[in-house]
Formats: C-alpha cells, structure tokens, sequence
C-alpha cells in the first residue's frame, strides 16, 4: 500500500526563500524582492492546493501575482508591501484570541499537546498557564500591529499621513521604521519568546521542561500538524 501524501507539508526551500526575499528587499530597498516575497508567501499558504492542481487556486495565486506586478508597475507597491507586516500581526493576533472563547482549547495549550502530549496538560499549573500566555500573544500581536501601523503613517518620506497631504505629528525617518517594520519587529518576537521561555522555567520551575533545542525541534516537525488543527497523532 502506498503512503498517503501528508497535505499539509510546505517544501523546505521555499520556507527558507522567503524570509530571505523579504529581508534583502528590505535591506537592499528593492521592491522587485519584496513583492516576489510577498508572492512566494501567498503560494505557501495555498501550497497544497497549489500542489494537487486545483485550477481554481493557480488562477487565483496567478492573478494576486499579476496585481502585486502592476502595482510596482505604478509605483504603488509600497503602499501593499507595507501593509502586510501590519495584517500578519493582526491576522495572528486573532488567531490566538479566537481559542479563548469558552469551550475551546487556548492555542498554546494546543502547542503543548501537539508537542509534549495530553498528559503534559495533566500537571499542575499548565492550564492556566496556557490561557495566559495565549491571551499575552493576543495581545501583544495587536500592539504590535497598532504600533507598525503608527509607525508607517508618521515616516517621512512616504508615510501615510505624508501621502494624504497631512503632516506628521511624529515625523520618523523611512530608513528607521523600514528596518523595524521588516526586521526588527520579527528580531523582537524572537526575543520575547525567548524571555517567555526563561520565565516559564522559573515560574513552573516544580516542573521538568524540554530544553529550548528540543522545543524549537519538535515544534518545527508538528507545525504542520497545528496548522492543520490537529492536537493528536492519527
């Protein structure tokens, strides 16, 4: 019997593409880069539609790349390619705050089960550990998305506030919120979680914790798996 192919599964190449592209656009200030990054993100996200040959996925990734071209053909891009940082955060933000409803299993609980096992679930203090620290990314997602958006309307040049015929009550230098919008912002949730997993030692420190190499390793092989919502192995 031949092995089902797992569906969820994004080849590895084009992970490590896009960070790149989106970086060196950003670095390089070439939005040639930023928008073949952008449109690499795009095919991630159909990926298994793009895979298995759906017509209807291909003429829409086609089409949403066809538009990202015009838009740079117009000299519009940025205004696109600025505005993605600011609905990731956002989008991600909801993602987290959507498991907090009541009857729902909080995202990082879900991490947790998907990476150490229900009965990791079972220990003291790791319940309501879990929903806290989902409502802290909820949140922190949505500050983030709030002050990338300030940032981009005070820069000067090409804020949005400049491009309205405004003026900036906070007039920020363009190469200074550029580099925190396309890097420092993600150098900074690198940073927390690292913090957070300090803190995590320390506070459930009653309890054995994987080290942060196994962490970041098992959560690299079941992301697929969370993506897909599913918290157990079949």
């Amino acid at each position: 019997m031949s092995k089902a192919r797992r569906p969820g599964k994004r080849p590895l190449p084009l992970l490590l593409a896009y960070p790149l592209l989106a970086v060196a656009g950003a670095l390089m200030h070439r939005q040639l880069l930023s928008l073949a990054a952008l449109s690499l993100l795009l095919g991630l996200l159909w990926w298994p539609a793009l895979r298995d040959r759906r017509p209807a996925a291909w003429l829409l990734w086609l089409a949403l790349s066809g538009m990202l071209g015009w838009l740079a053909s117009r000299g519009l891009a940025s205004l696109v390619l600025d505005a993605v940082p600011v609905l990731l955060n956002l989008l991600l933000a909801w993602v987290f705050g959507r498991t907090l409803r009541a009857g729902r299993q909080p995202l990082v609980a879900q991490f947790i089960e998907a990476i150490e096992g229900a009965p990791r679930l079972a220990m003291p203090g790791i319940v309501p550990y879990a929903r806290g620290l989902t409502a802290f990314w909820s949140l922190l997602l949505t500050a983030q998305a709030l002050l990338l958006g300030v940032l981009l309307s005070c820069q000067v040049p090409g804020g949005l506030l400049e491009r309205m015929g405004a003026p900036s009550p906070w007039p920020l230098p363009q190469p200074w919120v550029q580099g925190y919008v396309h890097l420092g912002a993600y150098l900074l949730m690198a940073l927390v979680f690292i913090l957070e997993y300090i803190f995590r030692r320390w506070h459930l420190r009653h309890l054995p914790h994987l080290g942060l190499h196994d962490l970041l390793h098992r959560l690299a092989l079941r992301w697929p798996q969370l993506i897909r919502g599913r918290n157990r192995e079949p």
